[in-house]
């Protein structure tokens, strides 16, 4: 199980957002850049970056910053918000980005979403965010009335490379992760399934863990390791099993 740092960005700044609402945003760092090298040197494989201001925008706001991030670190980097045009997924790609995150674009362009994993296959990740098991969308300023298992379940046959599951109640609160939820998701579509939202120490990794063969492939984690709740390098040994002693 991969673990991956979180790397949220809001004006040019890395922040974390408490369940999502934009006026709840505590700033971590002022260079994300930097901060994904630290990442790096304490054992990341893999940065997950989002572009809230893009994801509210509807366009990227910070493909700069995110060209940073990418040469900087050269480590593989998924990035999501505001990704809502074949233009957008194809700089992004040919920037050096690994994965682009389709989340809104899934409920409201379907279309969109089954091109993008017919043109670009394996590089295509959707992002399903939800309250209660409705998807929500927009940054997560949307809710609507759609279950997230439903809307997962129109594509799979454009076999998107992963599903990262948010349980948006849960983000930036470190009051635990939604395992149940996480694993029928991945029980429900097959689709291989990243659980973020709610990660608050250690337990969280050991819980996932064993749903690994069960098709939740990795765990993102962002407010815990700014907090210092989470260590990522134990956490990565957890998740390879090193603290175990296997």
């Amino acid at each position: 199980m991969i673990v991956i740092p979180a790397i949220d960005l809001k004006d040019g700044r890395c922040v974390r957002l408490a369940q999502g609402d934009f006026g709840r945003a505590t700033v971590y760092a002022d260079d994300p850049a930097v901060l994904a090298s630290v990442w790096k040197q304490r054992g990341a494989e893999r940065l997950h970056v989002v572009d809230l201001d893009g994801s509210l925008a509807g366009f990227p706001r910070h493909e700069a910053v995110i060209r940073e991030i990418v040469a900087e670190t050269g480590l593989p980097v998924e990035v999501g918000g505001g990704i809502r045009a074949m233009k957008t997924v194809e700089t992004y790609l040919q920037s050096g980005v690994q994965w682009v995150i389709l989340g809104t674009a899934a409920l409201n362009d379907p279309e969109f979403v089954k091109e993008a994993c017919l043109n670009f296959p394996g590089q295509v990740i959707l992002g399903i965010d939800a309250v209660g098991g409705r998807v929500a969308v927009r940054g997560w300023t949307e809710k609507t009335e759609e279950s997230a298992v439903e809307v997962a379940l129109r594509f799979l046959e454009d076999r998107p490379a992963a599903l990262i599951y948010t349980d948006i109640s849960r983000d930036g609160m470190e009051t635990g992760v939604n395992v149940a939820a996480t694993l029928a998701m991945a029980e429900a579509t097959g689709i291989p399934v990243i659980a973020s939202g709610g990660v608050s120490g250690i337990r969280d990794i050991e819980r996932l863990i064993p749903l690994e063969n069960r098709g939740v492939i990795g765990v993102i984690a962002g407010k815990a390791l700014y907090t210092g709740a989470l260590s990522l390098t134990e956490a990565i040994d957890c998740a390879n099993g090193v603290s175990r002693g296997v």
